[in-house]
């Protein structure tokens, strides 16, 4: 499939134009499909992944077997992050939590285009950090607030990334991700699908009332990153 002259993934679109002309040959398209295992713990990094649409969910495991997300990726960033810092070894896992579309590059491609190129090395940094900063207030989010809470800004943050207000989602997925056990998750939804702020039926989750989801939210949601970080402008 050919690819468009304006990227629909942020950073991608972010580069000055000839950058990405640039870059288009060494990218490859390929389907997310929901709950592919992109890479696991230990893995080597042979790709980076530039995600289109969809999304895919940053999870790492402690010491009592349990899964935490430490992370999600939409059309804002990119997965396979160590590989820019020289790093080709995966300590978490990675897995689609939305499904949809990516371009992904050779790691070893990558990291040459990144030391010769400084607009691609300004716009992974500038990525880096923001992904820092979604980690460390995932990690504050789990610590301090609520189950509702957590549901509520982890539901907001994937219909940003997401695009739509619906999506899959498994209940012992779900659980990974805000962070705590099953039964308390499947609580906390039982408890918004009464107050008609989502439906959810056999994996599929529907978002009714938006607002109501961000009354819900802990402050966490509406602080830089809590959302979709923005690129700044390319100069094409």
């Amino acid at each position: 499939m050919p690819m468009s002259a304006i990227s629909p993934n942020n950073l991608l679109a972010a580069l000055p134009a000839h950058v990405y002309a640039e870059l288009i040959p060494k990218f490859e398209r390929l389907d997310l499909d929901f709950a592919k295992v992109v890479y696991n713990y230990g893995d080597t990094l042979t790709h980076v992944y530039f995600v289109e649409s969809g999304i895919i969910s940053l999870l790492v495991a402690a010491d009592d077997h349990s899964t935490i997300e430490v992370g999600m990726v939409g059309h804002e960033g990119m997965v396979a992050l160590p590989v820019f810092l020289g790093v080709n070894v995966s300590q978490n896992r990675a897995v689609v939590q939305g499904a949809g579309r990516a371009l992904r590059m050779k790691a070893a491609e990558f990291g040459n285009e990144c030391m010769a190129g400084a607009d691609l090395s300004r716009i992974m940094r500038l990525f880096t950090y923001s992904i820092l900063m979604q980690v460390a207030r995932s990690a504050v989010c789990n610590r301090f607030h609520s189950t509702d809470s957590r549901l509520a800004r982890w539901l907001l943050m994937t219909q940003d990334r997401m695009n739509s207000n619906h999506f899959q989602i498994t209940q012992e997925f779900l659980s990974y991700m805000v962070g705590v056990r099953r039964e308390a998750v499947n609580k906390a939804a039982t408890g918004f699908q009464r107050r008609d702020l989502i439906s959810y039926v056999r994996g599929s989750m529907t978002i009714n009332d938006r607002k109501g989801l961000e009354a819900l939210a802990c402050s966490c949601y509406g602080l830089p990153n809590g959302g979709v970080p923005a690129m700044p402008a390319s100069n094409n």
